[in-house]
């Protein structure tokens, strides 16, 4: 996952993934440019999913 991919409209994929994980809060998706790696494990570890399900999920959010 690239600094690139994640840019683009936050606040809908933001919306897209407390959709998919309702029990994601704002501090689980804060994005700051440069950590994405941190986002995804953030999230990981809040859904309990794997890295891939959580980058496909981001991808899916943006698109």
């Amino acid at each position: 996952m690239t600094t690139l991919e994640l840019k683009g409209d936050w606040n809908i994929a933001k919306g897209k993934l407390k959709q998919k994980w309702a029990h994601l809060t704002d501090s689980d998706l804060h994005y700051t440019e440069g950590k994405a790696d941190e986002l995804v494990g953030r999230i990981q570890k809040r859904t309990g999913e794997t890295r891939a399900a959580v980058e496909k999920a981001l991808k899916e959010s943006h698109a």
